[in-house]
């Protein structure tokens, strides 16, 4: 689903929809369809950007159950692509007590203070509750978070739109971030980007004309960089999606092979299993079958050519 956005791109290139009606589109959702028994605790976004967001921050958990709401936003980027020179911000440059914090956000001085570093296609970032952040203009980032919109601005390139000034010092961790974790292999097809309480964020790399199982045990989004693939009864290609839940989905890679991004809820690291190569065409696993509880869930989201197209087998 595309979202109007004043900082958004207009004229959307493949594999995203071509936006011709003028409108800047800053984000791409991915929906399951139709109406789920149950609400997926993960979103998973595309972010395009012609002009810088706000800088803002969200709540963890506690702040967020402590004023009604389910829970907070912890989310992590994955460059998609950047134009020479793009920026996002992480954190601030230095140490600020909650008065000079307060004092930065209502004199707008604090666009000066967060810390700015510049990225390139195939980075990722981590983003924690509480962390003081900004994407910068001219990227398209894939973003995986806690399903959650609550955002504290506390600085907005002179939009007019409401800051939130006292959240904003509540939430904030008003200092430098820690260093961020890199990449790290998991076999010849997984690398682990981020993993964390909430979700784990992996980098899957399938040969062409390979075929597997992916193990969806937990609630799981995969989002597809380039190549393709027919994942079930679905052909998939660059920008499109897939969910599934308490599933095993069958990917069978096209001929130019697939990259795509995997995202799965839980905490405890990676799922040793979570993705199987098939070595025997049509074989299966009766006894997955026979000892899932849950009702199987699948659904695949197509935004290559209409990002309201969506199709689903359950």
């Amino acid at each position: 689903m595309p979202v109007p956005r004043p900082w958004g791109v207009v004229g959307l290139k493949f594999p995203f929809v071509a936006n011709d009606e003028g409108v800047p589109i800053g984000e791409i959702r991915y929906e399951r369809p139709g109406e789920p028994e149950s609400i997926p605790s993960l979103l998973l976004k595309v972010l395009l950007t012609h002009k810088p967001l706000s800088i803002q921050v969200h709540p963890d958990d506690t702040y967020a159950q402590s004023i009604g709401l389910p829970n907070g936003k912890t989310e992590a980027w994955y460059v998609v692509s950047a134009a020479p020179g793009a920026k996002v911000a992480l954190g601030l440059s230095r140490q600020m007590t909650p008065e000079c914090f307060r004092e930065a956000v209502e004199d707008g001085s604090i666009s000066a203070l967060v810390a700015w570093q510049s990225v390139s296609t195939g980075d990722v970032v981590s983003v924690p509750s509480g962390t003081i952040h900004a994407i910068g203009a001219d990227l398209i980032i894939a973003e995986i978070q806690q399903r959650s919109d609550t955002t504290y601005r506390i600085f907005d390139h002179g939009r007019k739109r409401e800051l939130h000034v006292e959240s904003a010092i509540a939430v904030a961790d008003t200092g430098p971030v820690v260093v961020q974790a890199r990449p790290i292999p998991l076999t010849d097809e997984r690398t682990l980007l981020i993993s964390n309480a909430h979700f784990v964020f992996e980098r899957i790399r399938l040969a062409p004309g390979t075929m597997w199982w992916l193990e969806a045990a937990r609630e799981s989004w995969l989002l597809v960089l380039s190549g393709g693939a027919r994942v079930g009864s679905f052909n998939i290609a660059a920008g499109d999606a897939i969910f599934a839940q308490s599933d095993r989905v069958n990917i069978d890679a096209g001929p130019d092979g697939l990259v795509a991004l995997l995202a799965y809820s839980g905490a405890g690291g990676p799922v040793a299993d979570v993705l199987q190569r098939i070595t025997q065409p049509g074989s299966t696993d009766s006894k997955f079958a026979e000892t899932r509880q849950k009702p199987s869930s699948f659904s695949a989201t197509t935004a290559a050519h209409s990002p309201q197209r969506k199709e689903s087998i359950r």
